[in-house]
């Protein structure tokens, strides 16, 4: 079964910065494409990141570049989003993908404010 669970989410004031991860097990990790996807009040779904089975290939969406930096252990089955220079616009509930399906987890939620 696909389990992915991510943390690391909470308050956090503009310009701060927080590192979400994501434990995923149930499937080979190291074999597929992982993505972050955050979802903010009233909007919908906002593809954030996305990062290649071998970690050597990043894609960002244009307002998180620059700040936003996906990784990923495959040692661990971890991806990780560390999210620098936050802004009030970052505010969102932040889940992680098994792209290009519908495996989810949970989602942790993210809010910038002073």
């Amino acid at each position: 079964e696909v389990q992915l669970v991510e943390s690391g989410g909470g308050l956090v004031q503009p310009g701060g910065s927080l590192r979400l991860s994501c434990a995923a097990s149930g499937f080979a990790f190291g074999t597929y494409d992982m993505s972050w996807v955050r979802q903010a009040p009233g909007k919908g779904p906002e593809w954030v990141s996305a990062i290649n089975p071998g970690g050597d290939t990043t894609y960002y969406t244009d307002s998180v570049k620059g700040r936003f930096t996906i990784s990923r252990d495959n040692a661990k089955n971890t991806v990780y989003l560390q999210m620098n220079s936050l802004k009030l616009e970052d505010t969102a509930v932040y889940y992680c993908n098994l792209f290009g399906t519908n495996y989810w987890g949970q989602g942790t939620q993210v809010t910038v404010s002073s």
